[in-house]
């Protein structure tokens, strides 16, 4: 094993004149066994063609734990253009840095090349404006692509030509202690690329780690600078945030640190008020209701989590329009024009997913005001299953519905001779004008 300056005792990691600490195969966990056979594929065409290849990042700190990644990402030394030529099956991608995709059916292996630092004499192609990376090919080799890694714990590599685990700044010191670090000045890392605060949340939450008091110190502060990333990709980190079974705590710890307000502001307006006397509780059942769906591998669409999200301003601006006069369909259709369009400015939101969202939201007041047969032609509204799971979710906040709420179980649970008497039960069915011809009787005498 080589000779190392621990940089485990420092706070901040910065680059510094050290040796890696190499861990042999006996000292670690991680086997071939264990990596997909497509990703070995990729690791042993590039070492036989000459070029070095390595597992980094998730996948490394994955197997470190004992948990099974998702994906596995290479580095490697050959230049995009020379990953191209060694895989028929390969795709360059990426702008801000450019990317070899390797596709094996559904299964693809991303190839990235060294890293340089960007004040480095470039030999590619970087740039960086206003602190902000917005240009990122500038290769080197490992020991400088190391420090343009986020976190020391996604700053391990794994040689697949000896079955080493290469480890500059200590992220295997920060696996054991459950630690999440980031690797040079946070402050300044953080205004490189923002969504690096968005990562620090989702991976002490996924992981179960605690974030270096140094590295959560800043984001209090620097929140604002989400609001420059480009909403395509604010979009996406959006997604990775609350669909990874973690939903409830992933919004806590975002709550904690002032992120929310900066990605859904007009939820967190709502927030922060209380009704009642109580804080707002849909939110919080919706999100538990993810996560209980995610751990049970059932799907959860965009579009729920979307209408979960915005719900409480929904509520809110509706209801100042019907003060205004308008009625109670022409207020929700409004305010959800309105709520939706004030979020895409923050988020893109693709249209498809719009339009079920305002579907999930429209069908709320439908299934309040059932009467006659409306409902035989509502069961077969497409998105009949997710509003209904959205009526069920506000009963259990306790917002008053859980009458529709009961009657919409009993009907979708009934046969059709149930189903015709539950229906003679709603206003305008045939016992219900029953029941008002003989109150009129009675009235009359």
């Amino acid at each position: 094993m080589q000779s190392e300056k621990q940089p485990a005792s420092q706070s901040n990691v910065t680059k510094l004149a050290i040796e890696p600490r190499i861990f042999p195969r006996a000292e670690h966990i991680i086997s071939r066994a264990n990596i997909s056979d497509n990703a070995l594929k990729v690791l042993y065409r590039l070492k036989n063609a000459g070029y070095k290849a390595y597992v980094v990042g998730g996948g490394v700190r994955d197997l470190l734990l004992g948990r099974e990644p998702k994906d596995f990402d290479v580095v490697t030394d050959a230049r995009p253009e020379q990953v191209r030529e060694l895989f028929r099956n390969c795709r360059l991608i990426g702008r801000r840095f450019l990317l070899a995709h390797v596709r094996f059916g559904r299964e693809i292996v991303e190839v990235s090349t060294f890293r340089a630092p960007h004040e480095a004499e470039p030999n590619g192609d970087g740039r960086v404006v206003g602190g902000r990376i917005v240009r990122d090919n500038v290769y080197g080799g490992l020991d400088d692509d190391v420090w343009r890694r986020d976190f020391t714990v996604n700053a391990l590599y794994y040689n697949i030509a000896d079955f080493t685990v290469v480890d500059y700044v200590g992220g295997v010191a920060d696996i054991k202690a459950g630690q999440l670090r980031l690797i040079g000045d946070p402050a300044r890392r953080y205004a490189e690329d923002p969504v690096r605060m968005l990562r620090a949340i989702r991976f002490a939450v996924q992981l179960g780690f605690t974030i270096h008091p140094d590295t959560s110190a800043p984001i209090y502060e620097l929140g604002y600078l989400l609001t420059e990333i480009p909403p395509s990709r604010l979009s996406d980190e959006v997604m990775k945030l609350f669909l990874n079974g973690f939903a409830l705590q992933t919004f806590e710890q975002l709550r904690h640190y002032s992120l929310f307000g900066h990605l859904f502001p007009q939820t967190e307006g709502c927030l922060s008020e209380e009704e009642g006397r109580f804080p707002h509780m849909f939110l919080v059942h919706a999100l538990k209701n993810t996560d209980a769906r995610v751990a049970e591998n059932k799907s959860v669409t965009p579009a729920f989590l979307f209408a979960s999200l915005l719900w409480d301003p929904l509520r809110r601006l509706a209801s100042e329009y019907r003060a205004n006069g308008l009625n109670e369909f022409e207020s929700i259709q409004l305010a959800s024009d309105t709520v939706i369009s004030r979020q895409v400015r923050r988020m893109a939101i693709p249209r498809i997913v719009t339009k079920i969202t305002r579907e999930i939201w429209a069908l709320q007041l439908r299934f309040e005001r059932s009467s006659g047969m409306r409902p035989l032609r509502l069961i077969r509204h497409p998105c009949l299953r997710a509003a209904y799971d959205f009526l069920l979710l506000r009963a259990e906040a306790g917002e008053g519905v859980g009458a529709p709420a009961k009657w919409w179980t009993a009907f979708l649970e009934a046969d059709e001779a149930e189903r015709g008497a539950l229906l003679e039960e709603l206003p305008g069915g045939r016992r219900e004008r029953s029941r008002r011809r003989r109150r009129k009787v009675i009235t009359d005498q």
